[in-house]
């Protein structure tokens, strides 16, 4: 990983301070570069395939309607 330009372009093209830059996860700092995957919207095969893998239980699930 190129430390040195991600930190000058954090530091001085983005004019983050110091301590903003080192918050930043890597992900954020790719966005606010405008580098790196933009992530396509979730399909219906990837929400079919999240339900199967996190099924709702119905435990800490809330409704409006339940209150």
């Amino acid at each position: 990983m190129d430390w040195q330009g991600l930190i000058r372009s954090g530091l001085h093209g983005l004019r983050l301070t110091p301590a903003q830059f080192w918050a930043l996860t890597p992900a954020e700092l790719q966005i606010m570069l405008g580098v790196g995957q933009v992530n396509m919207p979730l399909g219906r095969a990837g929400l079919e395939g999240l339900l199967r893998n996190f099924p709702d239980t119905g435990k800490g699930v809330t409704d409006e309607r339940d209150r």
